[in-house]
């Protein structure tokens, strides 16, 4: 968006973090974990056994 006076207006754009808790059956725990809507998206798809191996959680 620019101004009448043609200055510039610096956004700073973020991931949309969620914090959401997962069980993990294999090892009877809990996990809260501050992920992003895609990293939802992943973590049904793959499920958050495969996702936690891979983050080394």
């Amino acid at each position: 968006m620019v101004s009448h006076s043609n200055r510039k207006k610096l956004m700073k754009q973020l991931p949309n973090l969620q914090k959401k808790r997962f069980y993990i059956p294999e090892e009877d725990r809990w996990v809260t974990l501050r992920v992003s809507a895609a990293g939802l998206r992943t973590i049904s798809k793959l499920g958050i056994q495969a996702v936690a191996q891979e983050l080394g959680i």
